[in-house]
């Protein structure tokens, strides 16, 4: 099968992602799109916005619940931290060795791709695919195992929406069914003393 490997820290996951994942599954060859949760991005080290890795992960499995052809995967929890893409890559294929794992990025992250570890062989040994960002342009690309998307864009962001939750704004069509109300449960991404009395997701 081949498989479109969609990470992120995914903090909180929202719509613009799972529309992502599937208009790939549907319009753009993928058998299966796997969205890969990340504990640490190693360009984003010294980040204090990160919630625990359990949380993150049980938000998108509420968001991915009978979606079809678009799976979550944990894998990276259980790896070496930081965590670099092409290990990544490389212990997919060897743990599955009859699909093929293609990059899914956004056009934001292809402009920094240069700094990533073996970036040159991720391109070459698994091939990319970009999706546009709003605010960066692809331009012009030359190499035949990098390719470009037409998906439908979405002007939403993780950090909007944690920002906007702190402000106390309603989030709930801005977030997949279920995940809003896991928020709100947990009172997620909102400031707060420390308490001894708070509830843990």
């Amino acid at each position: 099968m081949r498989i479109g490997v969609f990470g992120g820290s995914f903090n909180p996951v929202h719509i613009g992602h799972v529309m992502l994942a599937s208009y790939l599954k549907q319009f753009e060859g993928f058998d299966e799109v796997w969205l890969m949760l990340s504990p640490l991005n190693p360009l984003k080290a010294n980040s204090t916005e990160l919630i625990p890795d359990v949380t993150r992960l049980k938000m998108l499995d509420i968001a991915l619940k009978g979606a079809e052809g678009i799976k979550v995967s944990d894998i990276e929890l259980s790896m070496p931290r930081p965590s670099y893409t092409i290990n990544t890559l490389r212990y997919l294929a060897k743990r599955y060795p009859r699909h093929t794992f293609k990059l899914i990025i956004g056009s934001d992250n292809w402009k920094i791709f240069s700094q990533w570890k073996d970036s040159e062989a991720i391109i070459r040994d698994f091939g990319v695919v970009v999706y546009p960002r709003p605010g960066y342009p692809v331009g012009t690309i030359y190499d035949d195992d990098v390719e470009v998307v037409k998906a439908p864009m979405a002007d939403v962001s993780s950090s909007f929406i944690r920002n906007a939750i702190a402000r106390g704004k309603d989030m709930n069509y801005f977030l997949p069914s279920g995940v809003y109300d896991y928020i709100k449960t947990f009172n997620l991404y909102i400031p707060k003393p420390l308490s001894g009395n708070a509830v843990k997701p």
